[in-house]
């Protein structure tokens, strides 16, 4: 996705401009590229945030993330033998947590791109 807003920045007529008149490449890149993919760089690293923290709680709970440290993945994975005995509680503190991050992250890079892409601020 940054790969297609990087051709498609590209392909404006300020950059070509840019390159006609003999500006360098780390000045085309850092003044006019940059500051016009930025939005879409912040939105898809909030969105990759919830999508790491599902990875790794379901690494965990599968057992083959890292053991020394504790994490949301092994506590789910400690209360699967105790929901036989009808203790459903212990599971769903880690579980809403999960959840609650994964949303709140996906609610912040949506929230975000609303508020940076320049498409959805005439509309407002």
């Amino acid at each position: 996705m940054v790969r297609s807003a990087v051709l498609a920045t590209r392909a404006n007529p300020y950059v070509e401009a840019a390159v006609v008149l003999g500006a360098s490449h780390p000045r085309i890149i850092m003044r006019h590229i940059l500051p016009n993919i930025m939005p879409t760089i912040i939105v898809l690293a909030t969105l990759q945030l919830g999508t790491a923290i599902l990875a790794e709680a379901t690494i965990s709970f599968l057992g083959i993330g890292v053991t020394n440290f504790p994490t949301w993945g092994q506590m789910l994975s400690g209360r699967t033998r105790d929901l036989a005995e009808a203790n459903l509680h212990l599971a769903l503190v880690p579980g809403i947590s999960i959840f609650l991050a994964v949303f709140g992250f996906n609610m912040l890079g949506d929230a975000l791109r609303d508020v940076l892409d320049p498409r959805l601020r005439g509309s407002r």
